[in-house]
């Protein structure tokens, strides 16, 4: 059992023509949802409203086989974020998050069979939220694979200095790290001790996974750094690349019957980061956040 924890939120996207189109996201949803179909088996911990969006948030995990167990349903409103895409396809974000379902998480006991636990985003950010997640991952970091996405959303984070302070206490039990270059440019700027990859591994994570966008990805251990490439792709827009890539990474790692003592195998890593380039790719192609499924990806038999 996979857990991934974080928000869930709806992207109001800006078209040409001045009208809003509302598409289902969230780093942490969108992640559950790509590892639900690839086949993997997963459950979201987050908070989903009742009102009329949240209803299709929570539907669309259910069509794609994330289990209910910790979803937690709330009259709250659904979380927002206002999207700007350039004219490459990049996205930028705006969120509308004070009050909301996403944000107002309780605590919660992980079942005993959690195998992996993914958290990020703004689920490392948003109070109560953060410290709920940090506690779920002390739960479980003794006996299943830790997997953080920084992720980091500046334009969201109005204490940097908590936020920071957060993700040590979490990376002190992870094991795999993601991380962009604006999120080494982010957390450099408030913390010198997360500057760099390198800088990173000391706080506690064995693997740090350095994405590039379209150049790939950096595998970084203590002992050696590999790129992978990123596969080529007509980019329709970004939205839920990164999400997908590590869903990917993460179904494909668990799907193979690897864990914790399997992170040393740099071959391994690379085959998983391979396939979650492959899935990142697809959802390029496709506008919004919308993951393939197993078939869709070429390969996909772990």
């Amino acid at each position: 059992m996979i857990v991934v924890g974080g928000e869930a939120l709806v992207d109001l996207i800006a078209q040409p023509d001045g009208e809003l189109r509302g598409v289902l996201g969230g780093g942490p949803y969108n992640t559950a949802r790509t590892i639900g179909r690839l086949g993997g088996t997963v459950t979201f911990l987050g908070g989903i409203s009742t009102d009329r969006f949240g209803s299709r948030l929570f539907a669309a995990l259910i069509d794609d086989g994330v289990a209910e167990g910790l979803v937690q349903r709330s009259s709250l409103p659904t979380t927002l974020a206002m999207v700007e895409l350039d004219e490459q396809g990049g996205a930028s974000y705006s969120f509308y998050f004070e009050g909301t379902a996403a944000q107002m998480m309780h605590a919660v006991v992980l079942p005993k069979d959690v195998s992996a636990i993914h958290i990020g985003t703004l689920g490392l950010v948003l109070e109560p939220m953060a410290s709920v997640l940090a506690e779920a991952v002390a739960q479980v970091a003794d006996r299943a694979l830790v997997v953080v996405d920084a992720n980091c959303r500046p334009s969201a984070t109005a204490n940097p200095a908590a936020y920071v302070a957060t993700l040590r206490a979490v990376l002190a039990q992870t094991h795999v790290l993601k991380v962009s270059n604006e999120d080494l440019d982010f957390l450099a700027e408030h913390d010198s001790d997360m500057a760099t990859p390198g800088a990173l591994l000391k706080l506690g994570p064995s693997v740090i996974l350095l994405t590039h966008g379209g150049d790939g990805v950096d595998i970084v251990t203590a002992d050696e750094t590999i790129q992978v490439p990123a596969e080529p792709v007509d980019v329709v827009d970004t939205i839920g690349a990164g999400d997908s890539f590590g869903g990917g990474f993460l179904a494909w790692w668990m799907q193979s019957g690897w864990g914790v003592a399997e992170l040393g195998d740099m071959d391994r890593l690379h085959e998983a980061v391979a396939m979650g380039c492959r899935v990142a790719a697809i959802t390029c192609e496709r506008e919004g956040a919308d993951p393939p499924r197993a078939h869709e990806v070429q390969g996909w038999a772990p």
